[in-house]
């Protein structure tokens, strides 16, 4: 039981003996206490002052004398300020907390009991959906990253969580870059390159543009206005008809396809393997759409959709205060939208989903407003249940990133580059690593700089646009993942002088511990912020915000770095004090390996 629930009991049963009243939950406010006041945890005592008609300060103390008297030893002093009644917990309570830190309990309150059985409710969370016409960016780093920490979190608050990607392996853009490819390519393969099969791609992408931009000129210089002639270039034409031959089973641009699409996908799989991130069921547009076009065929004979003259289809959502959004283009061909409807009808079929979230960039938030009204009117039960978690983008000092252009930060020479930054870093601490592997030391390097990537993009609210820096975000001071990850280091390294590990972890017992002498100011700071712990991970699961996590995670690393710094642990003379100090140690190892988990960062065990 909590700290906050059990002095939620105890407030009720003292407003019962005072007062005769049977207080309600919503009448027991308790909040930290204010930095200025003694005390741990504040009960606001106004909710009580009508019914004992009394002063707040009256109130508070006959509260507070109850509570020391009858809550068996929880409340050691207290002090009244007003309406306020600020409580000191006692040593024993605090050390029975931190022999009580478990790093694996679920968090959560999601549990519901069917047949007298618990039962997770399932939440799946769909992010990447990357086109396999261009390499992962910074901004799918942003997305991976969100998406996997947020489905561990919930995992963590008690959800069976499915983690599934929606794969964009269709459309004119890929067209784009296979038309590319067999006008400019010479067979380039590769394997003939050298390149990654997602980045040879991605060049034939770029590739396109350029030629395409080139006719555009050629057009407009004859005459043609600039709308004409982007659709009359030549390329534009062949792209579409390439389209069209695709949706048509054409065998020699299916096979070119499937070609073309197995080196994106190889390039992929070592990107999200390095990256960290991993996923349960991978569905691809390719699959999905024809499922899509049949539910708007459905919804056009059932009169929720209608066919303009040109053949196109489209939906009127202007009664939902939105406007008109097109279904299926007048030569048959589907759109975004089409995938993504019959994307969810198979999701559902697959799956007894009780919350679909999609982790999408904010500028789809119109996107999915579409999308829920749109199923809702095809008849499916859970088209307004859906959840778009919205984030922010992230942005370069010089502007946005467009792929087309070529313009990107890649995620790949990203991921390159924060190792590489990690590892010169290393190089000044030698003393440190002294007697480690080349192997070793790049392992570490790649925890740190990986870790530094993923902690940067991670503590910002996910909701908000981001700048990214990757000189600060691999500084080993400040609210960075290095210094998080130094804090770990610097625990075991205490641990490794005085206990001995078991199953590859270092446990200290707490057999015999006791409040014996009392708790110092910096114990106690750290033993608080830990029981804090569960409650920020429920906090990161309701908010959808790893960024909570990370602040928690910032706190408690400078709590014990001031602790480390003012106590001594391996020095300490009294026995009990030593072992109180290496299990609050330990203890925080535990903790910020298991946040650091839940946001997908790895924790090096020397730095």
């Amino acid at each position: 039981m909590t700290l906050e629930q059990k002095i939620s009991l105890l407030a009720k049963s003292a407003v019962k003996a005072l007062y005769d009243v049977e207080a309600t939950d919503a009448q027991i406010q308790l909040q930290k206490t204010r930095p200025e006041f003694e005390g741990n945890i504040t009960l606001v005592v106004f909710p009580f002052v009508k019914l004992a008609r009394k002063a707040p300060a009256q109130v508070a103390a006959e509260i507070g004398e109850w509570l020391k008297a009858n809550g068996e030893g929880l409340v050691a002093r207290f002090n009244a300020v007003q309406g306020f009644l600020n409580l000191s917990i006692s040593d024993a309570f605090w050390i029975e907390q931190l022999k009580a830190i478990d790093e694996d309990e679920q968090y959560g309150h999601n549990d519901q009991m069917v047949n007298d059985q618990i039962v997770h409710p399932l939440m799946m969370v769909e992010y990447s959906s990357p086109n396999t016409n261009k390499p992962l960016h910074l901004g799918h780093v942003r997305n991976n990253l969100l998406g996997y920490s947020i489905a561990k979190i919930q995992e963590a608050n008690g959800w069976k969580v499915v983690k599934t990607n929606i794969v964009n392996d269709r459309g004119i853009h890929i067209c784009k870059s296979m038309l590319a490819w067999l006008k400019f390519g010479n067979g380039e393969t590769p394997e003939s390159s050298g390149k990654k099969g997602d980045h040879l791609i991605g060049d034939y992408y770029v590739r396109f543009d350029k030629e395409y931009k080139a006719q555009i000129a050629e057009l407009m210089a004859k005459g043609i206005d600039e709308d004409t002639a982007k659709k009359e270039a030549p390329l534009m034409l062949e792209a579409q008809e390439m389209l069209r031959k695709w949706e048509a089973n054409d065998p020699e641009v299916r096979a070119l396809w499937a070609k073309m699409n197995e080196w994106v996908y190889a390039g992929f799989d070592e990107t999200y393997r390095r990256l960290g991130v991993s996923f349960d069921k991978i569905y691809y547009e390719s699959n999905t759409y024809l499922e899509g076009k049949s539910e708007v065929e459905k919804g056009l004979a059932s009169g929720a959709f209608y066919r303009r003259e040109d053949g196109s289809v489209w939906a009127d959502l202007t009664k939902d205060g939105l406007d008109e959004k097109l279904l299926l283009r007048s030569d048959g061909t589907s759109v975004y939208m089409t995938q993504d409807i019959g994307t969810a009808k198979l999701r559902f079929q697959d799956y007894p989903i009780d919350k679909m979230v999609y982790v999408v960039g904010n500028e789809q938030e119109y996107h999915f407003k579409v999308l829920s009204i749109l199923l809702d009117r095809l008849g499916f039960p859970f088209g307004k249940e859906l959840v778009h978690f919205s984030y922010g983008m992230v942005e370069l000092p010089n502007g946005k990133m467009k792929s087309r252009e070529g313009t990107v930060v890649d995620a790949d020479e990203l991921m390159d580059k924060m190792i590489s930054d990690a590892r010169e870093i290393s190089k000044d601490k030698v003393n440190t690593l002294q007697g480690i592997t080349e192997d070793e030391a790049n392992e570490i390097a790649r925890k740190v700089g990986l870790g530094a990537l993923k902690y940067f993009i991670l503590k910002v609210d996910p909701r908000k646009n981001m700048l990214f820096n990757p000189a600060e975000s691999i500084d080993f001071n400040g609210n960075t993942g290095p210094f998080i990850q130094y804090t770990y280091a610097r625990i075991q390294s205490v641990l490794r002088k005085s206990v001995s590990p078991k199953d590859g972890l270092y446990s200290v017992s707490d057999s015999g511990l006791s409040a014996e002498g009392g708790l110092d100011a910096k114990e106690l700071a750290l033993i608080q912020r830990l029981c804090e712990y569960p409650t920020a991970v429920r906090t990161a699961g309701e908010e959808f915000s790893p960024a909570i996590l990370c602040n928690y995670a910032y706190a408690l690393a400078c709590d014990f770095n001031s602790f480390y710094h003012d106590l001594s642990i391996l020095n300490e003379p009294d026995e009990q004090k030593k072992t109180l100090r290496l299990l609050l140690s330990a203890n925080v190892a535990k903790i910020l390996n298991s946040a650091f988990g839940l946001l997908g960062i790895e924790m090096p065990e020397r730095m």
